[in-house]
């Protein structure tokens, strides 16, 4: 009984179509109590749909998901008692303060949490008293995911919670999110962005065009390409790409549109057998530069294209 009630998210073959079009195609997973659990993808990728769908926003055409132990087809009042959403976009009444507002949402629920320790949690102390009209890009997102938490959830949805930031706005959400997870809470993000998810998830779900194409941890994904690091490179000249295959210490080949990826466990021995047979072909090196693998590398590797391709 106490493994049933450590699975806080049973999503069964959810499929959601728009005429011909299918957004989301018969996917399904599990996310674990305490779990931070990513979607990541592509724009369009069908990530935010399948959010929708879980949090009672958008109707599936087939599947259901049991949330909290709930399930969304049935009991969709139940799930709206346990789970706290942060979307994309949220319409603020922009006349009201941080404190106001914070307050107007906990009187919407039987159970609320300290407003004053929820504005502290979220770096908006300073802005306790200020009008929401004036807070900038980021504090609107805490203040967003402020009121996602303030009937204290078990379960919280983040649907791309830091798009548009800047590098310290976006380092603060993290931040947050990660105290979330020491709190017991379990998140579930969507994302584009691969270092976020690398940083943030215990696993990730990765979605492309409906569909769920891998699901593991960070590490393992990556582990998945067989190689620990990457040379990437242009070049001038020509000469049979099906040679980069051949060169010892390669283990894969990638491509992103002009520029050319070599996976390998052996960069020194792929950088100098890369330099001796390009030097030998008279091929110039354009913006050579060495990396560790990715999970944008993951992606590409099973979808031919970027993280960022629309």
């Amino acid at each position: 009984m106490e493994a049933m009630q450590e699975t806080m998210i049973e999503v069964k073959n959810l499929v959601k179509k728009y005429g011909t079009f299918t957004a989301v195609n018969s996917i399904g997973f599990s996310v674990q109590k305490g779990e931070i659990f990513g979607l990541l993808g592509p724009n369009g990728a069908g990530k935010s749909t399948t959010l929708e769908m879980m949090v009672g926003l958008r109707k599936p055409d087939e599947g259901t998901a049991i949330i909290g132990g709930f399930d969304i087809s049935r009991e969709m009042k139940k799930v709206k008692e346990v789970i706290g959403i942060q979307l994309q976009s949220t319409t603020l009444f922009e006349l009201l303060t941080v404190e106001e507002i914070l307050r107007l949402y906990a009187s919407f629920y039987r159970v609320n949490v300290s407003i004053p320790d929820l504005i502290e949690e979220m770096v908006l102390t300073e802005k306790t008293k200020s009008r929401i009209k004036t807070l900038s890009g980021g504090q609107k997102q805490r203040l967003a995911i402020a009121l996602a938490l303030v009937h204290d959830p078990w379960i919280i949805f983040l649907d791309e919670p830091t798009t548009g930031l800047d590098p310290q706005a976006r380092r603060t959400l993290w931040d947050i999110v990660l105290k979330l997870k020491e709190k017991g809470k379990t998140t579930v993000l969507t994302t584009h962005y691969m270092d976020e998810a690398h940083v943030l998830c215990d696993r990730i779900a990765i979605m492309d065009q409906g569909k769920l194409i891998a699901l593991d941890t960070p590490t393992n994904l990556v582990k998945s390409l067989q190689s620990d690091s990457a040379v990437e490179f242009q070049f001038e000249g020509e000469f049979l790409t099906g040679e980069l295959e051949m060169i010892d210490g390669v283990k894969q080949v990638g491509k992103r549109k002009d520029t050319y990826v070599l996976y390998t466990d052996d960069i020194q021995m792929t950088l100098i057998n890369l330099i001796h047979m390009t030097t030998k072909k008279d091929i110039k090196l354009t913006d050579l530069q060495t990396r560790t693998s990715t999970l944008e590398d993951v992606f590409i590797h099973m979808t031919g294209r970027s993280l960022r391709e629309e």
